[in-house]
């Protein structure tokens, strides 16, 4: 059964695109079938995936809109090893085309349901945003990831994104779960980071996954060669702390499927 995963925090900057291309990458690598669907008007998973943005010719947006039809849209095969469906700027117009709509929140979810079983895994990249097209994320997901950077003003809006994910079970999509709160630019040497870590763990408990993404310069360096860190140095501790997170989340939902 595919598994759809939004990635999502209405915070900006937190590692939510990073995520979403190098856990995509580590699950292509390790065999299975992956589509990253890039839903942030940004465009940065785009180009994270070795897809210049800025050269496409069909996009999310003119899917949404009923322009034009998933196989028109889909990058097979990226330089990340995964499926593609690209993004840019123009997302925004689709935002503003479903306002209004009666079935606006279900518009991502229909446009990929013929689609799914060709995937084990669908990663959606929302935006950093309590908007529309994060709503279409979370309305057409089976559970969400939420990246949170170990700093000062880490829970400011949780509980924010909380309400707005209990919404849309209540409303939407009842079976809408929490598979992991990740700890990103992880540094153990800070005593503020080991205070907010532990903050996370009194306020999500055992969602919080367990593997932390690490400060990295090579994690920061892969985005700008259009390659996920795996591809870029699979020793750095960038990729191992992915690899980590993959086989990690893959354990979670094997023990969610036996219970």
């Amino acid at each position: 059964m595919t598994r759809i995963i939004a990635i999502t925090n209405q915070k900006g900057g937190v590692g939510k695109t990073t995520t979403c291309v190098n856990l995509g990458a580590t699950l292509a690598e390790t065999g299975h079938r992956v589509l990253v669907i890039d839903f942030d008007p940004q465009g940065n998973s785009t180009s994270g995936s070795g897809v210049d943005k800025h050269q496409i010719q069909a996009d999310v947006r003119g899917l949404l809109l009923g322009e034009l039809k998933f196989a028109e849209v889909r990058i097979l095969n990226t330089e990340a090893g995964y499926d593609l469906l690209p993004s840019d700027i123009q997302l925004t117009e689709a935002e503003v085309g479903l306002v209004g709509q009666s079935r606006a929140p279900f518009r991502l979810q229909e446009v990929i349901a013929h689609h799914l079983e060709e995937y084990d895994f669908v990663l959606i990249d929302c935006p950093p945003a309590l908007s529309m097209l994060t709503i279409n994320g979370l309305v057409a997901a089976n559970s969400v990831i939420i990246p949170m950077q170990c700093e000062f003003y880490a829970l400011e809006g949780v509980a924010a994104l909380m309400h707005t994910i209990e919404q849309v079970r209540g409303t939407h999509n009842p079976n809408l779960v929490i598979d992991g709160v990740l700890r990103t630019m992880y540094d153990p040497r800070t005593s503020l980071t080991r205070q907010v870590s532990q903050q996370l763990e009194q306020f999500f408990g055992d969602k919080v996954f367990r593997t932390v993404i690490p400060r990295n310069v090579r994690l920061a360096e892969a985005p700008s060669f259009g390659l996920p860190v795996l591809r870029y140095d699979r020793l750095s501790k960038g990729a191992l702390s992915y690899l980590a997170l993959a086989a990690e989340l893959r354990q979670r939902l094997k023990t969610k499927e036996a219970a």
